[in-house]
């Protein structure tokens, strides 16, 4: 909002000041305006990075030039403005936010918060068998490359179609969707390449149906050609990059940029959203500062001055929910996490992380507020978090309705044991909270 306004600002000054020609475009003659329409649309663009259809819509075209005097001139600003304004309240919010733990024994950990403002994505445990064979999906439709699961997986899926958004294989390999607007662009699709194919939204399922390890996965990926195809559900492509992580804590993030796969190593094991994840790193640099350790008191003109309380160690940690504030702060509360001596007891460290991420329903709430999908059963953007234990293969979850801490065993399914068929579980009995009484009887 701030760089918006004094991009209105500077709008304002290069449309008032009486200067003769701004890059070789006449702009002021005397108490009327001659303004050139493509300097005055790519001057839009630039300052809030806006289309050229929102801002020429509210344009007064009239040959080559747009006439104005100083009134016209303000209407046509307080217009602009208007549009920019419903431009920047109909995009979506972006909100996920993963992170991976190390127990003092090696164990690891991995969770995430699911956010979602549009709609309900009504996600169910999934639980897909070894020996399970998928079609890809294409924009031509279901003749991408057919591939059968090595694995067995249980997933958290979406929409109530089997793909996966979250999930974890026998072998404990750990992956997530992340939505990564406006930066992920895929590979070009071609008719010759479909057998080769699938598309984004059903990556999880192909990893953790061929791969065992995070190397696997690098030396593997490659194989396969991920394509952007539109998810009916949301009417968009579904763009996203990936973490990966397995039982010996390596970490990868997996993304497509400018139609090219890249696989950066995430040591750190934290993602959110936009920008691209080296953006996000180097950006940790402006944020060297903050410490699990109290500011140490200072005297200045024989004044010592000390903090008011705790926390002082964290000033200046972003306390906003956009990618890069929450990334700054994953990244924060990771380091500085209890330290726990077993992935079991590192399972409520995970929880108490991410539950400072939980976002409500609003304009701005999460990834796809704005959507306007109907949001009547829901009590949050937040959908549900999970946390996946690597180290005893559990999949720990809790949802917008009911906080209590629910379980599933991956070690105890035998995945060739239910005919070949994926088999659901839903997340909630009850859309409610599993309240406890209390009350003594005196």
């Amino acid at each position: 909002m701030h760089s918006a306004l004094s991009g209105c600002f500077l709008l304002t000054l290069h449309l008032w000041c009486p200067t003769s020609s701004i890059n070789g475009s006449k702009v002021f003659k005397g108490a009327s305006t001659e303004l050139s329409i493509d300097y005055a649309i790519s001057k839009i663009v630039c300052l809030f990075g806006v289309s050229t259809k929102n801002v020429a819509t509210y344009a007064m075209k009239k040959g080559d030039n747009i006439k104005m005097n100083r009134i016209n001139l303000l209407f046509w600003y307080v217009l602009t403005v208007s549009a920019l304004f419903i431009n920047a309240f109909s995009t979506p919010a972006n909100a996920c936010t993963g992170i991976r733990l190390t127990a003092q024994d090696g164990g690891v950990v991995y969770g995430r918060s699911m956010e979602w403002g549009a709609f309900d994505l009504h996600s169910r445990v999934a639980i897909i068998p070894r020996g399970y064979t998928f079609t890809g999906l294409t924009p031509d439709g279901n003749n991408g490359k057919a591939y059968t699961t090595k694995y067995g997986i249980v997933g958290l899926d979406m929409m109530k179609k089997d793909l996966i958004s979250d999930g974890m294989n026998e072998k404990g390999l750990a992956m997530g969707m992340f939505y990564h607007p406006g930066y992920a662009v895929y590979p070009k699709y071609t008719k010759d390449n479909a057998q080769n194919s699938l598309s984004s939204q059903e990556l999880i399922n192909y990893i953790l149906g061929e791969f065992a390890t995070v190397q696997e996965v690098r030396d593997g990926i490659s194989n396969v050609t991920v394509v952007g195809v539109v998810e009916k559900a949301i009417g968009i492509t579904v763009q996203a990059h990936w973490l990966v992580t397995d039982k010996t804590g390596e970490s990868i993030v997996i993304e497509y940029t400018d139609g090219k796969l890249k696989i950066h190593d995430a040591p750190l094991g934290v993602i959110t959203n936009a920008p691209n994840y080296d953006w996000h790193m180097t950006n940790l640099s402006n944020y060297l500062n903050l410490s699990m350790f109290a500011v140490k008191p200072k005297t200045l003109n024989e004044i010592t001055f000390r903090p008011t309380g705790a926390g002082s160690g964290m000033i200046g940690l972003p306390g906003d929910n956009t990618p890069p504030s929450r990334f700054i702060r994953a990244v924060a509360w990771t380091q500085t996490a209890r330290k726990t001596e077993t992935a079991k007891e590192t399972v409520y460290e995970a929880f108490r992380i991410l539950d400072n991420f939980n976002l409500p329903l609003g304009p701005d709430g999460g990834e796809g507020s704005g959507h306007g999908g109907s949001t009547d059963l829901m009590r949050s953007t937040t959908i549900w978090t999970s946390v996946w234990n690597l180290d005893d293969l559990t999949l720990n979850y809790h949802t917008q309705h009911n906080r209590r801490v629910r379980k599933v065993d991956v070690s105890a399914i035998n995945f060739d044991d239910f005919s070949g068929k994926i088999v659901h579980v839903i997340m909630d009995d009850k859309k409610e909270q599993d309240i406890k009484d209390k009350t003594p009887k005196l």
